[in-house]
């Protein structure tokens, strides 16, 4: 894990070389363009027909109609070299009957262009089943062979939908292993979308085929334990898996007992999700054994509100006594009551492993509320014969109706153990809120702070426009301050990188990955001094 990817390093030292947006990446991310004739297009054409080597397209933030999309479709017929299209939320405000259309010309023009592409994200457009119609002809095609990342997050693709995107994913997977070279994928996402049990078989099948996946996320989609059982199968013959995000299903212990099994083979997870799952005290004791069993990579588990009682709480803390990498282990609105909260944080500083236990804080009151309740409460699982008892949360989201919001986020809580939800639950106002507690003139302070929000970076929206503003209101204030050393900062943060030796013992991030990330970002803001350029540039290149 102290691996510095050279990808990301080749990233930062390209925006240190040159502040404009490298990597034959064009953008109009967030301009609010309401594209609905072909006339209204006409800019854009042009800035697309002009770029030469255009490899990435960033279309999110705008509303494109059909007419519109016809004619950036013709502009990219010629752009043979496009591999990245980041095109989330860009039908805001359009008929659904739109969507389709539109999509189809889009994809239909990067296969007349013989694109390969890398990466294809439609999340945040609600184009629901019909949608998928809209890219199902891409996704078969010659130019998604090469397709490394999927990404479709909440786009209420529904049963249907998943049915027709696992389908298509088969065929590409098919087609492509005719001519030699079987379609890779790497990194799956698609929270969001009610697939259910359905949906969710359907992509298992799929995944099973593919078999070369390294990141699944498909929280909150209502799937109940024939679905989860689904996946752990398809997991299973998935070996390079290093993150399955399943937050906010329905494990429950035939689900959770499933994918423990499933656990035991993986070797390369480093963060397992099952926060909000229901996998209960038995599903929880079958996943500290896969723990304990192996997983030495394993830098995150979350298993907080699944109605675990204390002894099996206590049991998944013994599992991760030898996890020298593990970071975070969120146990949180589980039944442990007071007595059990202190055995657990017991047990973890025998292990000198405290600093990893995320908030307890609504471990002792949900006792009563939660493991009493749910013994009057019975909810039948769609199409199962079987009664299932569920929390009330369970029962408010398969009614459908507004889920109950998260728990209220503190910025010390945030800082203290930060994960991308709790940073996205600190609302808009956190990037001001966390400048104006931050002493400035305090340079490891802020230096501590930025890897904090870094750690959590994540390359999809909201996560990254919230580290990326919440950066630039702490290193502008930091900055732009008469008391701040610019040039300790850079000494600084190039020692908690681990690029630099200091005579005290610091110990560096346990991932460069963020930071690098977040540098990235920050060397082409107005208020990042280009003086400083040349030094990171040095240590971060060599």
């Amino acid at each position: 894990s102290r691996k510095m990817a050279s990808e990301d390093i080749t990233k930062l030292a390209e925006s240190l070389a040159k502040t404009k947006v490298g990597g034959g990446q064009l953008s109009f991310k967030g301009q609010s363009l309401k594209l609905n004739t072909a006339e209204d297009a006409e800019g854009v054409i042009k800035q697309i027909e002009e770029f030469d080597g255009l490899e990435a397209l960033r279309l999110e933030g705008n509303t494109v109609g059909v007419e519109a999309a016809k004619v950036i479709a013709k502009a990219l017929e010629k752009k043979s070299e496009l591999k990245r299209c980041h095109w989330s939320d860009m039908f805001t405000g359009r008929l659904r009957s739109e969507i389709p259309p539109a999509l189809i010309s889009l994809g239909d023009a990067l296969i007349t262009a013989g694109a390969q592409l890398v990466e294809l994200d439609l999340s945040d457009n609600a184009f629901g089943p019909d949608g998928v119609r809209g890219f199902e002809a891409l996704l078969k095609s010659p130019a998604c062979y090469t397709l490394q990342e999927l990404k479709l997050n909440n786009c209420g693709m529904g049963i249907g939908g998943g049915k027709i995107l696992a389908a298509a994913l088969k065929e590409c997977h098919r087609k492509s292993s005719a001519q030699g070279k079987p379609l890779a994928l790497k990194i799956f996402v698609a929270g969001r979308n009610r697939l259910e049990n359905d949906g969710a078989t359907a992509l298992a099948e799929a995944f099973g085929i593919i078999g070369t996946l390294e990141e699944v996320h498909m929280p909150q989609n209502g799937i109940n334990h024939p679905g989860i059982t689904a996946l752990a199968q398809a997991f299973a013959i998935n070996p390079l898996l290093k993150v399955i995000n399943l937050n906010d299903n329905t494990f429950t212990e035939k689900g959770a007992v499933a994918m423990a099994e499933t656990l035991k083979a993986l070797r390369q997870i480093e963060v397992i999700n099952f926060g909000d799952c229901l996998v209960r005290s038995k599903g929880a004791v079958a996943i500290a054994d896969a723990v304990k069993e192996g997983l030495h990579k394993l830098k995150e588990l979350n298993l907080s509100f699944c109605e675990i009682k204390r002894d099996a709480a206590l049991t998944v803390a013994e599992a991760i006594e030898d996890k020298a990498e593990l970071e975070k282990l969120d146990l949180n609105g589980n039944c442990l009551g007071e007595e059990g909260c202190e055995q657990l944080q017991e047990i973890l500083e025998g292990f000198n492993m405290a600093a990893v236990l995320g908030s307890l804080r609504n471990c002792k009151c949900v006792v009563n509320v939660i493991c009493n309740f749910q013994t009057l409460v019975q909810l039948k699982e769609r199409g199962q014969g079987e009664q299932e008892s569920l929390t009330p949360k369970k029962i408010i989201d398969s009614q459908d109706s507004t889920p109950v919001p998260s728990p209220p986020v503190d910025i010390a809580t945030f800082l203290a153990f930060p994960s991308p939800e709790k940073l996205l639950r600190l609302g808009p106002k956190c990037s001001v809120l966390i400048a104006q507690q931050t002493d400035t003139s305090d340079v490891e302070k802020v230096v501590t702070t930025l890897l904090r929000i870094s750690s959590v970076f994540k390359d999809e929206a909201p996560v990254k426009t919230a580290v990326h503003e919440t950066t630039d209101a702490l290193m502008r204030k930091a900055f732009t301050s008469a008391t701040f050393n610019s040039d300790a900062f850079i000494t600084s943060l190039l020692i908690h990188m681990g690029l630099l030796k200091s005579e005290e013992k610091i110990k560096a991030v346990p991932s460069l990955y963020g930071i690098l990330m977040t540098l990235n970002h920050m060397v082409q803001q107005d208020y990042f001094p280009k003086s400083l350029a040349p030094v990171l540039s040095a240590f971060v290149t060599k």
